[in-house]
């Protein structure tokens, strides 16, 4: 026993030693993300991102490890350095210095990301939400206990009561400007043209990403570019410029539409997905034992879905006016492919694969 103690105790100490390298190279990435911040380069190179990876994988192989384990290990590092260097250059750029901003419904997740996006730019973040906020920040519990006077207006509210604030801050006419960060733009269309009507600096955009993101490499923030006021939509976009997010632009039709295929059908698979199991009479447990690498990826994404807001998923299918085509779709999708096996269609059942396949591989390619 003597022995397996002193072999914890070695073990404990190379943890320790392994989590005080990290801490070392994190800082050396930190010294490295300031100098390129300083030489007007990106915060990101995938040419050098694939050196280390490669380096990875044939030193863990030299020393008796799995290639597999040494290029993880290195993503996990190269994501964490990513995240740490884009949020030193978004809190360098000083965006907000000098200014206030008002996040409603900042008590919320995607309110609290905002929250702590716009205090790292340096705004100085007030709150309105009736819900106490975890950050600490100034709270109104209702939009009437503040003058609405701050520089920039944020409005992370459920898709229904976002129109609704549309038409009190009609009324009010705040002079900042206002945005929305609706997962759908068809509902608040009145409002946000109320809002140009009443001389009110307004825009939209669509974060495409959750509030535990950390990292804005690869995701996509979207502006609505057809509102009229390509003065707001600059100053947001603006608040952006400093991090990895790819900014799109879209109508606001063309971004509904879209929606229901990105958003409405994937949900709607998902849902499907895990109530056709839940209704099977089979054991989840069961299942489980027997399951396949195709099932346990299609189980991971499914119970992802399950722990989201029922309430807004609700929103986002019978909101957008796109919906029933994309549902549709679904339905006669799904009946192809019951017909195709209970007739024993085994040509028809390849064609609808093959048709599949074509359709996916004109997606651009990830890089590297």
């Amino acid at each position: 026993m003597k022995d397996l103690q002193a072999l914890r105790e070695k073990l404990s100490r190379l943890d320790v030693e392994l989590l005080e390298m990290v801490a070392r190279r994190q800082e050396i990435v930190a010294e490295i993300g300031r100098v390129k911040s300083s030489a007007g380069r990106g915060t990101r190179d995938y040419a050098r991102e694939k050196d280390v990876l490669d380096l990875a994988r044939r030193t863990a192989q030299r020393v008796g490890l799995d290639a597999d384990i040494g290029e993880e290990m290195f993503r996990l590092l190269i994501r964490a350095s990513l995240a740490a260097q884009e949020l030193d250059k978004v809190t360098s750029q000083g965006t907000g210095s000098g200014k206030r901003a008002l996040v409603i419904g900042g008590s919320g997740q995607m309110g609290q990301w905002f929250v702590r996006f716009l205090d790292a730019q340096g705004y100085a973040v007030e709150i309105c939400d009736p819900l106490p906020a975890p950050s600490g920040h100034t709270r109104f519990a209702s939009l009437e206990e503040t003058d609405l006077s701050q520089d920039l207006l944020v409005i992370a509210a459920p898709i229904n009561q976002t129109a609704q604030l549309l038409e009190i801050l009609v009324e009010r006419r705040p002079g900042g400007v206002i945005f929305d960060i609706s997962s759908l733009k068809g509902p608040l269309a009145e409002g946000l043209q109320k809002l140009r009507a009443a001389g009110c600096h307004v825009t939209s955009i669509h974060p495409m990403f959750g509030p535990d993101t950390e990292l804005l490499s690869g995701r996509n923030v979207v502006f609505i570019d057809d509102l009229g006021d390509t003065q707001a939509t600059a100053v947001v976009q603006e608040l952006f410029d400093s991090t990895m997010a790819e900014q799109v632009n879209m109508s606001l039709d063309g971004h509904d539409r879209a929606m229901a295929y990105v958003l409405g059908l994937s949900h709607a698979v998902n849902i499907a997905f895990f109530n056709a199991l839940s209704q099977s009479g089979e054991e989840a447990e069961a299942l489980a034992t027997l399951s396949s690498s195709t099932f346990d990826a299609q189980m991971d994404v499914a119970s992802r879905v399950a722990e989201e807001n029922p309430y807004l998923y609700f929103e986002i299918q019978s909101l957008n006016a796109h919906s029933p085509r994309a549902l549709v779709n679904l339905l006669n999708a799904v009946t192809q492919v019951a017909g195709r096996v209970l007739d024993g269609d085994e040509s028809g059942f390849v064609a609808l694969m093959e048709q599949g396949k074509a359709f996916l591989a004109r997606r651009p390619e990830d890089r590297p």
